[in-house]
């Protein structure tokens, strides 16, 4: 990205993106995310990536460049670096071949994600078109291969000037607004599945295991077995007509402290995938006198880091799936056990992730419409918070949008245990008619927790928490009807040289000298501010934030990942002081 006189960047990379470079420096055939399956939740034995050199072209331009897919063409590691006008139509052409044996009935085209619009054509016949930068799709391609096959993608991206979902994306990026996304930013992939195959799975967490259903491609219903892995041996389940009620005869629950989970195989006719579910309960009790939020039955103090999913080196994408791993282990080792993935669906790979490790996700919708700094930011800062929403983000097809991509986020996250917690709006950015949307959430999810407006402009809304966002002020909580969530506070900022994005521009809210003014400074607002706090109905905290992200340089990691920060010796005495205020076990 060319530098300009108003800012100075620097390309930083990961470990993983050096590594990746270093890879291709030395002719190696590279194919990145290849190893790691791209959909967790169901899994099959056939996979195919076609990650990797593809030829890309932007508008009419007469001459094709080589992209590196999965990566957005803004990355640095996508080998093409710069930024693309919005609307301009992006091409991306690949060609393959299926390994040997590969199709043994049906064979699935799969995308994890490409920003905004894409029409798919495949040896000439168009596939279909989809809308949408933060969902799956697929299409059964099986009738139209060939030898030897070409593939097109044609992607249309009008960044934040449509109507589509585009989360911290600006065309003009600085302070709290990122550079934009275009294109393909997740794993394409092929699979090959029986004529009659399970297309999906739904599973639905309670106290005593979870019911599954499940989806056939045909529309029958599903017969077959369930094979559950448990720590005393497998279980065997029926499955009659989509639905498997799991339940083990030994109940081990999920949390962040013990992140059990149940594998498990599902056989379905000639189809065999394999999966996992856990056992956990959300749920709002009171305990003192003061309303909690609950995991399993007992007060459970959800202390977080806001994290916006940015990568010094693939914006969206991470060079390497094991940097979810590293984002999440670096947290934990401080005591948080949970993040707010802010404003953008991540790769099924992330909340796997989570899974596995035990780290909870307070997920949000990812916004679209105008926002507004004057009406969504400046003014409810300074206590200007109570308005009607009824009348806002009028616009009828922006409404549609956002409402489609609120129903793609939970279909795509419903199964994953470590989702514990739906933000709707965040800070009136986009918000419209929040009770109905509110409503239209709990019916598409009654079994997780549901913050309607982070932030500000409730409109009395039957949100489960009371959500707030204080910054430039010292933190003052008082008890209330609802469990208090601090879903936004601190964001101190420390610029760690050789490691900021933007020498000329750092972001952040409040400048800290050197390391150990950081730590003192965030130490002392936990002891002084959120621990006396909890005594008086406070349940959750989200500090901003996980990593640095472009000009904003309040994170606990560099936003190449190289740094931390924190050391566990200082801060790890508060997280655990939290837990026992709160009678955490």
């Amino acid at each position: 990205m060319k530098s300009t006189k108003r800012e100075e960047l620097r390309a930083l990379y990961t470990p993983e993106g050096e590594a990746l470079c270093a890879a291709l420096q030395r002719g190696e055939k590279v194919c990145p995310w290849e190893k790691d399956y791209p959909r967790p939740q169901l899994r099959r034995d056939s996979y195919a990536c076609l990650n990797g050199f593809w030829d890309f072209c932007e508008g009419d331009a007469a001459e094709w460049e080589r992209i590196l897919v999965p990566f957005a063409p803004e990355s640095l590691l996508s080998g093409i670096h710069r930024v693309i006008r919005p609307g301009v139509p992006l091409h991306y052409r690949t060609h393959f071949s299926l390994p040997d044996g590969f199709a043994q009935g049906r064979v699935i085209l799969h995308f994890g994600a490409v920003d905004q619009v894409a029409t798919v054509r495949l040896n000439g016949q168009t596939l279909g078109t989809h809308e949408g930068g933060y969902e799956s799709f697929s299409f059964d391609i099986t009738d139209v291969l060939q030898t030897q096959n070409e593939l097109l993608v044609d992607v249309i991206d009008d960044a934040d000037g449509g109507t589509l979902p585009y989360g911290k994306q600006r065309r003009q990026r600085g302070g709290m607004w990122y550079t934009t996304v275009s294109g393909i930013w997740q794993t394409v992939w092929l699979e090959s599945v029986p004529e009659r195959y399970v297309s999906s799975l739904r599973l639905t967490p309670n106290g005593q295991g979870a019911t599954l259903e499940v989806d056939m491609n045909d529309g029958s219903a599903a017969q077959g077995e369930v094979t559950v892995t448990t720590p005393q041996g497998e279980e065997r389940f029926v499955l009659t007509d989509g639905v498997a009620t799991l339940a083990p005869r030994q109940v081990r629950c999920w949390s962040p402290e013990d992140p059990y989970l149940y594998a498990f195989a599902l056989h379905c006719g000639e189809d065999t995938v394999h999966s996992y579910f856990a056992i956990r309960v959300l749920e709002v009790r009171t305990f003192n006198g003061l309303p909690r939020l609950c995991l399993n039955g007992e007060p459970y103090f959800f202390h977080g880091l806001l994290d916006q999913g940015y990568w010094s080196d693939g914006i969206y994408t991470p060079a390497d799936p094991l940097c979810y791993e590293k984002d999440i282990l670096a947290a934990k080792v401080l005591g948080f056990n949970m993040l707010r993935k802010h404003i953008k669906v991540e790769a099924a790979r992330f909340y796997y992730e989570c899974d596995r490790l035990g780290m909870v996700v307070f997920q949000d919708m990812v916004n679209n419409g105008p926002y507004s700094f004057i009406r969504d930011t400046a003014l409810p800062t300074v206590g200007l918070k109570k308005r009607r929403d009824r009348r806002m983000h009028r616009d009828a097809d922006t409404r549609a949008a956002f409402e489609a991509g609120m129903r793609s986020t939970v279909g795509a996250l419903y199964n994953h245990p470590s989702v514990c917690y739906w933000t709707v709006f965040n800070e009136g950015w986009g918000q419209f008619e929040s009770q109905r949307m509110q409503a239209l959430l709990r019916e598409l999810d009654g079994t997780r927790l549901i913050d309607t407006a982070s932030g500000w402009f409730d409109a009395g809304a039957d949100s489960d928490v009371e959500s707030l966002h204080i910054y430039f002020k010292p933190v003052r909580i008082s008890p209330a009807a609802r469990p208090v969530v601090l879903s936004e506070f601190g964001g101190f900022s420390y610029a760690v040289e050789q490691h900021i994005f933007n020498p000329s521009r750092a972001y952040g809210y409040g400048r800290c000298g050197t390391r150990e003014e950081l730590a003192a400074r965030l130490v002392k607002v936990y002891r002084e501010e959120i621990l006396p706090a909890v005594e008086r109905g406070l349940c959750a905290t989200v500090y901003t934030q996980l990593s640095d992200v472009e000009d904003e340089i309040n994170g606990i990691l560099t936003y190449d990942r190289r740094v931390c920060k924190l050391l566990a010796e200082e801060f790890l005495p508060v997280s655990l002081e939290l837990r026992r205020k709160i009678g955490q076990k």
